[in-house]
């Protein structure tokens, strides 16, 4: 029983490395959303930061300001669920699926 536990601890102590290494790895991958078919384009890490924003001058109204505002939104959005996505994947790779209590929420 012993020799169980022993094996489980070590099991355990690797998944919890490999889900450090993951998450570090996040931090460097990037993912992009769009929206109005690409006039508004965001771009962000795998710790969901935003590193950049690029937007098309020809979307750009003075009068029509709520619109802009919209697709940055529908972009942002857009690239944070590719991003919880790709998380998931990542970190399924090491759980199995499990649902382990104490992991981040965005995994």
């Amino acid at each position: 029983m012993a020799n169980n536990m022993g094996r489980m601890l070590k099991q355990v102590q690797k998944m919890q490395a490999d889900l450090a290494r993951i998450q570090e790895e996040l931090k460097e991958k990037t993912m992009e959303g769009t929206a109005g078919g690409g006039v508004v384009r965001v771009t962000i890490n795998g710790h969901q930061e935003i590193l950049a924003i690029k937007i098309a001058p020809e979307v750009v109204d003075p009068d029509d300001v709520e619109m802009l505002q919209d697709l940055i939104i529908a972009a942002v959005n857009d690239a944070l669920r590719k991003c919880q996505d790709m998380a998931s994947k990542e970190m399924g790779k090491v759980t199995g699926g499990l649902n382990i209590p104490g992991l981040p929420s965005m995994f």
